[in-house]
C-alpha cells in the first residue's frame, strides 16, 4: 500500500518526464506529451517557453491564454504584445529574453453563452505538477535576471506569502538567479477601467522593466566567476562574454570581450590557479 502511494505521488508531477541532460528543444518535445495534471484534457496543446538558451532575462507568467493555446507559443496574444511594447520602451532587446509560464496548458471555463474561453486561475496542485518543466528551463537558460509576472508566478517561485502589490520592482534574494524581481502581469493592464488608468499602469510597468534594463547592463559589465573545482569564488569587472566549456557541461566560464592585454592578464591570473584535483584551469582559458 505504501509503495502504491509513493508511486502515485511521484506521478503527480512532470519530474519523471524530464530527460537527462536536456536541451530546450528536447524539453519542448517531451512536454508536448505531458499529462502530469488534467489540464491537458481541455488545453489544445502544451505551450512551452520560447527564446534563446543564452537569454540573460527570463520572464515567467502564470499560464498561456486563449491565443497562446491556439498558436502553441507563449505571449503572442494581447498581453504578449503589450509586453513587447513595454520591452521596447524600456530598451530591452527582445532577442535577449526568454518567456515562459509556470503552467504550460491553458486553464479555462466557457462564458455564459459558451462562445468564449475565459481564463481560470490554476490550482496549486496544477502549478506543482508543472514545476519541473520550469525548473528545467531555469537550469538550461541560467538567466542573470528572473522576472515574475503577476501574483501566480511570483508566489509559485518566491513563496505563497509574496505580495506583488507591496514588493513590485524590488530585488528579492533567491537562488533562482543573481537578480530576481516581480511585477504585474501585462494582462492586468488590459483590464484597466479606462484609458487614463491604463496609461498610468503601463508607465509603472515600463518603469519596472527599466530597472531590469539597468540590472542587465550591470550584469554585462561585471560577473562573479565560479569555477566548480575551486573552493573560492573570484570576481572581476572587465567587459565579458559568456563561454561554455564542452568538456565541463553545466559550468559557465567567462572570457574578455576585448583582446586588450590587460584583460588577458586578468584572465591569466584567474585561470592559472591550480585546483584541488591537480588539473590546471589554464586549459579552460578562452579568449574572444
Amino acid at each position: 500500500m505504501l509503495m502504491k502511494k509513493e508511486t502515485r505521488k511521484r506521478a503527480s508531477t512532470a519530474a519523471p518526464l524530464i530527460p537527462p541532460h536536456p536541451t530546450l528543444r528536447i524539453l519542448r518535445e517531451a512536454a508536448a506529451n505531458c499529462k502530469a495534471c488534467d489540464l491537458w484534457k481541455t488545453g489544445t496543446q502544451t505551450v512551452f517557453g520560447e527564446g534563446s538558451s543564452h537569454a540573460s532575462v527570463m520572464f515567467v507568467g502564470e499560464q498561456p491564454g486563449d491565443r497562446e493555446d491556439l498558436a502553441g507559443r507563449p505571449f503572442v496574444g494581447p498581453a504578449g504584445k503589450l509586453l513587447d511594447q513595454a520591452l521596447t520602451q524600456a530598451g530591452i532587446d527582445r532577442r535577449n529574453v526568454y518567456v515562459t509560464n509556470v503552467v504550460k496548458h491553458f486553464k479555462w471555463v466557457p462564458d455564459e453563452r459558451g462562445k468564449r474561453r475565459i481564463h481560470k486561475k490554476p490550482r496549486y496542485s496544477e502549478i506543482n505538477a508543472c514545476r519541473p518543466w520550469l525548473d528545467a528551463e531555469l537550469a538550461i537558460v541560467k538567466p542573470q535576471i528572473l522576472v515574475c509576472l503577476g501574483a501566480t508566478a511570483a508566489q509559485a517561485l518566491l513563496g505563497k506569502e509574496f505580495s506583488v502589490s507591496r514588493r513590485r520592482g524590488e530585488l528579492v534574494e533567491s537562488e533562482l538567479a543573481p537578480y530576481v524581481m516581480a511585477t504585474v502581469h501585462p494582462s492586468s493592464i488590459l483590464r484597466a477601467q479606462d484609458h487614463e488608468s491604463r496609461r498610468q499602469q503601463m508607465e509603472s510597468f515600463v518603469a519596472d522593466l527599466r530597472r531590469v534594463a539597468q540590472l542587465l547592463q550591470k550584469s554585462q559589465s561585471g560577473v562573479t566567476l565560479t569555477i566548480p573545482l575551486l573552493k573560492s569564488q573570484l570576481t572581476f569587472s572587465v567587459g565579458i562574454k559568456k563561454w561554455q566549456a564542452p568538456e565541463f557541461p553545466g559550468s559557465d566560464l567567462w572570457a574578455p570581450a576585448s583582446g586588450h592585454k590587460e584583460d588577458s592578464k586578468i584572465m591569466n591570473t584567474l585561470f592559472d590557479i591550480p585546483n584541488e584535483s591537480g588539473f590546471s584551469c589554464n586549459s579552460r582559458r578562452a579568449f574572444l
